[in-house]
C-alpha cells in the first residue's frame, strides 16, 4: 500500500494545488456569488464527482486511450468547451429574476451538481492530469497499483472539494452582499456567462 511519507507528501501538494485559482475555482465562485454557498458547495461536490470519475478512468485505462488519440482528445475537449459556452450562453441572455429572500435563485443546487460533473468529465486535460500526476507518487514495489491509483485519485478529489467549500463560503457571503445592489442583480447574469464562456474558449484552445 502507499507509504505514509508519500502520502503525507502528495497531500501537503495538492492541498497548495488546489488552493491556486482554475477553472474549477471560477466555477465555484461564479455559482456561489449568484446563487449562494449552497449551490456553491454543490458545484464543488459536481466537481469531485468528475474527479472521482477520472479517477476510475485513470486506473481503467480510458485516460490514456484518450492521451493516446488525438481524434479522440480532440472530440471531448469540443464536446467540454461547447457545453461550457451553453452555460454561458444561458446565462447570459436569461432573464430569471433572482429573490433569495423568497429562495429564488439563477439556478438550483441539484442543477449546479449535474452541470458541474459534465463540465468535469468533459475536460480532457483533467483526465490527462490524473493520468500524468497520479502515478508520480506510486511505488510499484509496494504492490497494489490499482489501490494506490485509487487512494492517490480519491486524497485529492477531496481535498479539492475541501477547497471549493472555503471558496464557496467566501464567495456566497459576498454575493449575499453584492445581491442588495440592483445594478449588480441586472449585470451578474453576464458576468458568470462571461466566465463561463471564457473557460470554454479556453479549453477550446489548449493542447495536449
Amino acid at each position: 500500500m502507499i507509504d505514509p511519507a508519500v502520502l503525507l507528501t502528495y497531500a501537503l501538494i495538492v492541498l497548495g494545488f488546489v488552493f491556486i485559482p482554475g477553472p474549477a475555482t471560477l466555477l465555484t465562485v461564479a455559482r456561489a456569488t449568484t446563487s449562494g454557498t449552497k449551490v456553491g458547495i454543490a458545484t464543488g461536490a459536481g466537481i469531485t464527482a468528475g474527479d472521482f470519475l477520472h479517477t476510475i478512468m485513470a486506473v481503467v485505462g480510458i485516460s490514456a486511450i484518450i492521451a493516446a488519440s488525438a481524434t479522440l482528445f480532440t472530440i471531448v475537449k469540443y464536446l467540454g468547451a461547447a457545453y461550457l459556452v451553453y452555460l454561458g450562453l444561458k446565462a447570459i441572455f436569461e432573464k430569471a429574476s433572482v429573490d433569495l429572500g423568497q429562495g429564488r435563485v439563477p439556478i438550483t443546487a441539484p442543477q449546479a451538481f449535474r452541470q458541474a460533473i459534465l463540465a468535469e468529465v468533459l475536460n480532457p486535460k483533467t483526465a490527462l492530469f490524473f493520468l500524468a500526476f497520479l502515478p508520480q507518487f506510486v511505488v510499484p514495489e509496494n504492490g497494489f497499483v490499482v489501490a494506490q491509483l485509487t487512494i492517490l485519485g480519491i486524497v485529492f478529489a477531496f481535498i479539492g472539494f475541501f477547497s471549493t467549500i472555503v471558496y464557496s463560503v467566501a464567495a456566497g457571503g459576498l454575493g449575499n452582499f453584492l445581491r442588495r445592489n440592483p445594478t449588480v442583480l441586472k449585470w451578474q447574469g453576464k458576468v458568470v456567462g462571461s466566465i463561463y464562456c471564457a473557460l470554454g474558449v479556453r479549453l477550446a484552445l489548449q493542447e495536449r
